[in-house]
């Protein structure tokens, strides 16, 4: 198994940026990995997905053009860069991991969860 856990979380300004990580241990090979927020009163949402070789990403509407999403298999570290933030991107954040080849934006289809890292945006 592989066990993940995020950091980087805090508190910005809107329109600032902010660089969440997600350390991975165990058996990090072949694993597909995502982003997740759940805001506060909903429920949970994709974010971004990056598959294990890099060689695919999958962003949410909502965050494409502002964050992105990378991963260095040599220090098993995925992260989320995001920037030009807005209040409405307040969430805790959890990274995902499962294995697969490709990408899944479903959550019951990760089996690997952080613990989340809180991201609160002001205005």
């Amino acid at each position: 198994q592989v066990q993940v856990a995020e950091s980087g979380g805090g508190l910005v300004q809107a329109g600032g940026s902010l660089r969440l990580s997600c350390a991975a241990s165990g058996r990090t090979f072949s694993t597909a990995m995502a982003w997740f927020r759940q805001p506060p009163g909903k429920e949970r949402e994709f974010v971004a997905a990056v598959s294990w070789s890099a060689g695919s990403t999958y962003y949410a509407d909502s965050v494409k053009g502002r964050f992105t999403i990378s991963r260095d298999n040599a220090k098993n570290t995925v992260y989320l860069q995001m920037n030009t933030l807005r209040p409405e991107d307040t969430a805790v954040y959890y990274c995902a991991a499962d294995y697969r080849s490709g990408i899944a934006v479903i959550p019951h289809l990760y089996r690997y969860w952080g613990q989340g890292t809180q991201v609160t945006v002001s205005s």
